[in-house]
């Protein structure tokens, strides 16, 4: 029970449909399991009361809302939510993230990039508006981002790559702004993992076999097992949101399987 009696707020709980689970909807449980009262947000409201229910089977406590994360007013409306509900807020997990229409700079579109970056980081700057000022009436608080190895790794994901190292730097400069609140800002940088959003997606997209993907994206991870799966990466969340992170503030975590290393 490492969030016995805290609040957690996750946003992009829900998650596409696919085989596995999603990384949102893994650290959404994860919390609800050891004792926290869970809001799950997600764009779409039915994915996030799927999750709500999946907690509430195993006796957890958790709600859902809905809430577009480049629309500030949806965000605000969601804290808001959650402060009328349980009264606090110790717990803010940023896990929304798209690529969508990236492509080199000679050809990726205003438009897409523009988007990317809406949901990518001014995303977090959204929740992380409006759930701040209730921490530090609290003195207290852990906000996690989810970010990805692609901002520090050699990627041609342009918009995707440039998002996500804008989304380490926002992490950091709001760790050492609100240290002096109590409030712990860290993010967590995974690798591959093995989510319905990076399988059916991806092989969708590039029109080949989710087995052949799969053994592709295994290949290029060092550690023996090949990719990652959502739990690796909600477990690094539930430590950063816990106490037991309590002496640690604006840390970027590689949950990898080692393939981020190999920049050092």
């Amino acid at each position: 029970m490492r969030l016995r009696d805290k609040v957690a707020i996750v946003i992009g709980g829900g998650q596409t449909r696919g085989d596995t689970i999603g990384n949102g909807r893994a650290t959404a449980i994860t919390f609800a399991r050891q004792g926290a009262k869970v809001l799950v947000v997600d764009r779409d409201l039915e994915s996030a009361q799927e999750t709500v229910s999946m907690i509430e089977k195993e006796g957890g406590e958790a709600a859902a809302a809905r809430a577009d994360v480049t629309r500030d007013e949806d965000c605000a409306a969601a804290v808001a939510s959650c402060v009328a509900k349980w009264g606090r807020v110790d717990v803010l997990h940023n896990n929304v993230g798209i690529g969508t229409g990236d492509a080199g700079p000679t050809h990726i579109t205003d438009e897409a990039w523009d988007m990317i970056f809406a949901v990518n980081v001014k995303g977090a700057l959204h929740t992380c508006r409006h759930a701040l000022p209730v921490m530090r009436k609290q003195q207290s608080g852990a906000i996690v981002n989810v970010s990805s190895i692609a901002a520090v790794c050699a990627v041609g994901l342009l918009a995707y790559k440039s998002s996500k190292a804008a989304l380490n730097a926002l992490t950091h400069s709001l760790a050492t702004g609100n240290a002096k609140y109590g409030i712990r800002v860290n993010g967590i940088m995974p690798g591959l993992i093995d989510t319905p959003m990076a399988i059916e997606g991806i092989a969708a997209a590039r029109g080949i076999s989710k087995e052949t993907l799969k053994a592709a994206r295994d290949e290029r991870v060092p550690l023996k097992g090949g990719m990652g799966v959502a739990w690796d990466v909600a477990n690094a969340a539930l430590f950063l949101a816990s106490d037991e992170a309590r002496f640690i503030t604006g840390v970027i975590l590689p949950v990898d399987g080692g393939q981020s290393a190999r920049i050092g």
